[in-house]
């Protein structure tokens, strides 16, 4: 709902007080195989929403070009997505959501495909991307230790029909990194959303 996709049944969502229509935001589904155009080449994937926002082309391929520049990645652009491997496709989904320069991001389990070193790659670069522009993030994720790592707010959800079970917040300075995770602050805090998990699956 909070994406547009689903119609609420009855109530409004705002951002700082604007309607979602007029929100301009990124969206990386976690079924990225489906979400990519196969007939479609890598780099026109990642320009595709910029049509809609009638930029002309010298624009979209600079847009692009420095997105690249700036998360480090090497891709070959010109390849279809079914030429790429499961994780180069998650990221030219991440970079499709990115090149609007979104007021919001919302990512399903953006580092669902990806290898460890690369989820850790991306989460630092993520991470940074949210440090330079302070864009609003919503991260679903299965990943405890992922969750805290990234988020300020950790919202907890209970099995279905889903409730809020806990809403947790972690407010290390940022940027974090690997020495995070072995703080006092880092492992109290995923300590508790496992008790809360584990609280939650005890009373199904």
């Amino acid at each position: 709902m909070i994406a547009g996709l689903i119609p609420p049944d009855a109530g409004e969502i705002l951002f700082a007080g604007k309607p979602l229509r007029d929100i301009k935001f990124g969206y990386v589904f976690q079924n990225y195989r489906e979400a990519l155009f196969p007939w479609l080449r890598s780099i026109d994937n990642i320009e595709y929403p910029l049509r809609f926002m009638k930029l002309p082309k010298a624009e979209r391929r600079a847009r692009t070009r420095r997105l690249l520049a700036n998360l480090g990645v090497k891709i070959d652009l010109n390849r279809y997505p079914y030429e790429l491997s499961g994780g180069q496709q998650q990221l030219v989904s991440i970079m499709r959501a990115l090149v609007v320069e979104p007021e919001i991001l919302f990512l399903d389990e953006p580092f669902s495909a990806l290898d460890y070193e690369m989820t850790l790659f991306m989460r630092d670069q993520l991470q940074r991307i949210f440090v330079e522009t302070g864009t609003t993030t919503v991260l679903v994720s299965h990943d405890l230790e992922e969750a805290v790592y990234l988020a300020d707010r950790i919202l907890l959800l209970s099995r279905r029909p889903a409730s809020i079970a806990d809403y947790v917040h972690y407010d290390a300075a940022r940027p974090r990194t690997d020495a995070t995770l072995s703080e006092q602050h880092f492992v109290l805090v995923k300590a508790h959303c496992l008790d809360v998990f584990q609280r939650e699956v005890r009373k199904g």
